[in-house]
């Protein structure tokens, strides 16, 4: 009898092992300052798997591993930029929302302010003609 009550809760501590094992990619984490700039660098990554969606709101399983990632990053006190840092050089740049100013993403800067110029110009053209 002793036993088997013995195997029973030896049965139920290995099974209950698993459970006790903390995934960050769903739990937040115990320093409400940390689950915060968690949270905010979350909202700023983009899903690799969603094109445009942020890792916080998909149900990608990539995006579980990056929210992991990010919360056991931070709660291991590396700052939001480092783990920022860090994702973008495995994802590179086009991971991030908020992508840094460098030679290579020179022109997702770029391209919308000329765009914005061209389409004034041809606006303006058109009503120079218009007026003609």
């Amino acid at each position: 009898m002793n036993r088997r009550i013995a195997s029973l809760g030896l049965a139920l501590l290995l099974f209950a092992a698993p459970l006790q094992a903390q995934d960050y990619a769903e739990v937040s984490l115990a320093d409400p300052v940390k689950e915060q700039q968690a949270l905010a660098l979350m909202d700023s990554l983009r899903c690799v798997v969603c094109q445009g969606q942020p890792i916080s709101g998909s149900n990608a399983s990539i995006a579980g591993d990056m929210r992991r990632i990010v919360r056991e990053r931070i709660a291991a006190g590396e700052s939001p930029e480092q783990v920022r840092a860090w994702l973008i050089s495995r994802y590179g740049d086009w991971v991030s929302f908020k992508p840094q100013v460098t030679s290579q993403t020179m022109p997702l800067w770029l391209v919308p302010g000329l765009a914005l110029l061209g389409g004034a110009w041809l606006v303006m053209r058109r009503i120079r003609i218009g007026k003609a």
